[in-house]
């Protein structure tokens, strides 16, 4: 059996195990009858571990969740280097070339002063980079597996870029009130497609609406759920005080504590 390296503090001993986990004959089982594709959900799962901990405030827990998130890194790039397609090291000078390359008032002679200038120079050069690699629309790149909210913000983001956006709040506003008439229709009608094409749209206006208000809708919608969560626990917890199964309680009561919730959480 291999013996564990001896310094598990350099990034060449998370790729000496990564390979020896990965081995054909002492490796593991499991890792060994991993692909890109049966990855690929981990992958998501832990970068949104790194971002629950960042919300925690949680350094210990970051500490490991980071350590996860390198980790899919290696473990892509093992199973690329088995393919002969590249390797880690590959990875490491993909993305230092490119920091390198677009930081050109760190790295170079460009003059950049403020975080919005950088953010305006950023876009220019990545819409340059598509050009070269062939990627004539402005949303060619926008990678269909991001979170739904994410890719909506995305996707308006690079239209405005290029003109494509309503200026005025209110215009937004009235918008949605227009979707949201529409949503009440196809309910009404009994039409479950049309009502779920209809309330896509309601989503769509709302992102466009917090983009107006420089507001992230994904990380809204985090923290009400957050929100959610700790009342509904307190629901819970009312109801376990009173010997009472919260499936038993008139829907009025449990309102009445969920009132009595927003006032502790």
């Amino acid at each position: 059996m291999p013996a564990p390296p001896k310094d598990l503090r350099s990034i060449d001993a998370l790729l000496a195990i990564m390979r020896a986990l990965r081995d054909p004959q002492a490796g593991c089982p499991w890792d060994r009858e991993q692909t890109f594709e049966t990855i690929a959900p981990y992958t998501i799962e832990e970068a949104y571990e790194v971002a629950d901990a960042i919300d925690r405030g949680d350094m210990g827990a970051l500490k490991g969740e980071l350590g996860d998130l390198l980790f899919q890194a290696v473990y892509h790039a093992e199973i690329a280097a088995e393919a002969g397609a590249f390797r880690f090291a590959d990875v490491v000078e993909a993305i230092a070339e490119k920091l390198v390359r677009r930081h050109p008032h760190v790295f170079g002679e460009a003059d950049i002063r403020s975080a919005r200038d950088q953010n305006t120079a950023w876009e220019a050069m990545k819409a340059g980079e598509r050009r070269s690699q062939g990627q004539a629309g402005a949303l060619d790149d926008v990678p269909l597996a991001l979170p739904a909210l994410l890719r909506a913000t995305k996707l308006q983001n690079r239209a405005a870029r290029e003109g494509f956006q309503w200026r005025d709040v209110g215009r937004i506003v009235e918008k949605l009130r227009e979707e949201l008439d529409e949503l009440a229709r196809e309910i009404e009608a009994g039409s479950r497609e049309k009502a779920a094409a209809e309330f896509g749209d309601v989503l769509f206006v709302l992102v466009n609406l917090a983009r107006q208000l420089d507001l992230d809708a994904e990380d809204a919608l985090r923290q009400t759920n957050a929100k959610f969560e700790a009342r509904f626990r307190h629901i819970e917890a009312r109801c376990r005080e009173m010997g009472r199964d919260m499936r038993d309680v008139p829907l009025a009561e449990l309102e009445a504590l969920w009132i009595e919730a927003k006032t502790t959480a």
